[in-house]
């Protein structure tokens, strides 16, 4: 894992500040206002049409209340991510900035499940969740990149399931070491458990079941909708016991695919693209 980009500093401080139960939006502008980067991306986001707030705020102090600490954490890691999903295009292996948009898109549309299932509160981890949940393939692509154009290839060609070739092939999957990662970097057990769990939410602890069968059904979706790297699901369907399982109905499902596009383009202005 030592060879893996670090989270930012001021990453770090927000998601410590956010996580804590008497963390307050004042200490949370302290910290943000020391970066003039993140400053101005919080003032961006929170005069975008993503968020549909009256008016222009000019104070970070004033955006971060109108956002809330959470969706403010979702924010500074999404921009602290990005420069990770980026490098030159190897022809054996996957785009970094096209699993970017996958990415983008299992947040967007694991974020419109929660909502549409009543589960509001989780709806921003879910949306975070999201963008980090492949995190372990930025890990792989670095650290065993033959062995991983090897899964992709043979994924490609219909030869095996993407989670138990890369167990074959490379003796650990993206899931492993994402959890590593998130570990490291000490995000939250929920966020852990849908980085190591998203593939099979019946292993994670029960308590975090409900976000990560969202969103295993976000990551089917975006995956049969070919949103960026698809292989990762390949053949794999949404079946009814899962929309059972989320509370969420087939028309449900069918609305949140309609006009997923067009958010994810929204979500992808405002916290940028992969380059």
């Amino acid at each position: 894992m030592g060879e893996i980009a670090t989270l930012p500093e001021v990453t770090a401080k927000i998601i410590e500040v956010v996580e804590d139960p008497n963390g307050t939006s004042r200490e949370l502008h302290n910290v943000i206002k020391h970066d003039p980067a993140l400053s101005a991306k919080v003032l961006r986001v929170v005069n975008s049409a993503f968020y549909g707030l009256p008016g222009q705020i000019a104070s970070v102090e004033r955006a971060v209340i109108l956002l809330g600490l959470s969706a403010v954490k979702n924010l500074a890691v999404a921009v602290s991510l990005t420069q990770m999903f980026s490098g030159r295009r190897d022809p054996d292996l996957f785009d970094a900035s096209d699993l970017w948009k996958h990415c983008l898109a299992v947040a967007v549309a694991g974020k419109k499940l929660a909502q549409i299932a009543g589960n509001r509160t989780a709806a921003d981890e879910i949306f975070l969740a999201g963008l980090i949940h492949d995190l372990g393939l930025i890990v792989a692509r670095q650290t065993h990149t033959s062995q991983l154009a090897e899964v992709c290839r043979k994924c490609s060609d219909g030869e095996g399931g993407f989670l138990q070739s890369e167990q074959d092939i490379i003796g650990a999957t993206h899931q492993d070491f994402g959890y590593a990662l998130t570990a490291k970097w000490r995000f939250p057990d929920t966020l852990r458990a849908c980085v190591s769990g998203h593939h099979n939410p019946q292993t994670v602890a029960e308590a975090f079941q409900p976000t990560v069968w969202i969103l295993r059904c976000a990551d089917l979706l975006c995956c049969q909708e070919g949103l960026g790297f698809d292989l990762q699901t390949k053949g794999e369907e949404i079946t009814d016991d899962m929309l059972e399982t989320i509370g969420v109905s087939a028309d449900d499902l069918a609305r949140t695919r309609d006009g997923l596009e067009g958010e994810i383009e929204e979500a992808e202005a405002v916290l940028g693209s992969a380059h």
